[in-house]
This record gives structure tokens, sequence and C-alpha cells, in this order.
């Protein structure tokens, strides 16, 4: 038996919208609360959110058989910890703060098994594996793990075409809350030189072979950056919309009474 198919890597491939969430829970019940709106992928939060393996490994197990695909943000790109959540039964991971083609190369490398990659072959006691029921994944993972890289200052967009051709990516990512306090415009990623930043770069990710994705938490930027060239393009974050939502809530209640 192979590793089970990554259905975002092939929407990826095919060419096909992918509309997203982030999840900055950290909780499973809220996870399976956010899997029911059946976003096509959802991101587990290990950068920003208070997750860790276990948080993580828990919020995968919640998403599997469910139509939104996990991908696990880790805090850094580590090779040990890149590891960890393949073998928890991430198949999707974004790495933040990726500025050159060098960084991006060993990411790859370590998403997959040798020959191909250094990332160490312990499955069998792996959820990856279904603890050793899938009898082919080693032979078979490298195929369906999908590499996502952050490109979030001005250093990696300066080295962005060389990042785009590295094997083994398969989507580049643009932080713009990160570019943004990178090119002095700390908390306005709609200041005109960000957004100019921001559309030349999806533009020339979408014009080459990797796939371009991007967060916009507002309908404003979030179509700007569809028209841009986003192919995976997160709409809003969950904590933002409950405390908005809330927020609101308790406004107008205050008014009435």
């Amino acid at each position: 038996m192979p590793a089970p198919k990554n259905p975002f890597k092939a929407a990826l491939r095919e060419g096909r919208m992918q509309i997203g969430c982030w999840s900055s829970f950290a909780d499973p019940f809220a996870l399976e609360m956010l899997a029911t709106a059946e976003f096509d992928w959802v991101v587990i939060d290990g950068e920003h959110a208070p997750n860790d393996l276990q948080t993580i490994s828990a919020q995968i197990a919640v998403l599997e058989g469910q139509h939104s695909h996990a991908v696990v943000r880790i805090p850094t790109g580590n090779d040990w910890l890149i590891k960890q959540v393949l073998d928890a039964g991430a198949q999707t991971v974004l790495v933040p703060m990726v500025e050159t083609a060098e960084e991006a190369a060993a990411l790859a490398r370590a998403m997959r098994y040798p020959p191909e990659g250094i990332r160490g072959a312990g499955a069998a006691g792996a959820r990856a594996s279904r603890f050793g029921a899938i009898e082919d994944y080693v032979q078979t993972a490298n195929d369906e793990v999908c590499l996502l890289v952050q490109v979030e200052t001005r250093k990696g967009m300066e080295n962005l075409d060389e990042i785009l051709a590295v094997e083994g990516v398969d989507g580049v990512f643009i932080g713009p809350a990160d570019l943004a306090a990178d090119m002095g415009h700390p908390g306005a990623s709609g200041a005109p030189e960000v957004k100019a930043a921001i559309e030349d770069m999806l533009g020339r990710i979408a014009a080459s072979s990797k796939a371009a994705g991007i967060l916009g938490t507002s309908d404003e930027a979030a179509r700007l950056y569809h028209g841009w060239g986003a192919q995976f393009l997160a709409v809003a974050v969950d904590v933002g919309v409950f405390a908005s939502a809330m927020r609101a809530l308790s406004s107008k209640w205050r008014e009435r009474v």
C-alpha cells in the first residue's frame, strides 16, 4: 500500500484555486468546528499560535477524512522539526522566513527520504504510516509531501527567482505583515511600496512552475491578491474572526442597554 495521496499538492499542480483559513486556537475541538466550513486547506500554525508537537498531532488527526487539508506551519526550518511533523501525519509543511535558494533546497531535502533527501526512515511507529500498516510508505512518501516556503523579507524578495528554481519546492507564500515590517512599514501591509512588491512577487511566482500563496484578512486585500496571481489564498484567521464577532456583539448590546 502506498502513501496517501495529497489532494492539496495535486490541486496546486493542476492549477486549481485553493481557498484556505488560518487556525490559531491550538485546539482540536475548535479545529473540528472550523473543518465544517470546508475550506480547501487550513493552516495549523506552529509559529505564532501556542502549538507544540502534541497539539499539532492531535489537530492533524482531526482533519483526516475532512475536506480541509492540513497545512502545518512550523516555527523555523529545522530538519528535525520537519521530520517530527511529517511523522505526525502532515503531508504539507509551510516554513517561514526563507531567504535563499540554499535554504529552500535544504528544506526540500529535509522533506524527503534518501536518496533524494535526509528524512529519517523511522516511520513504522508513526501516524504517517498508520503505525506500519502502510507497508510502502517510505518508498512512496516523497511523491506526496508538499513544501511551501514563505518569502517575507527584502532579502527573500531579492532572491525570489533563485528560490523559484529550487526543485522540491511546490509553492511560495508571501507574508505581507513581515514583509511590510522589513520594508519599513510595520503594521501597514497596504502601504503603496509594499503592495507593489507583493503584486510583483505574486506575478513572478504565478508565471513560474510553483504555486503562489498569501494571506489576505480583508475582502479588499484578498481580492487584490487573487487578481495578482495567488492560487492558494487564505482569507481569514479563525481567532481574528471570533474576536471581531465577539467584540461587535458586546459593543452592540452595550449600546442597547
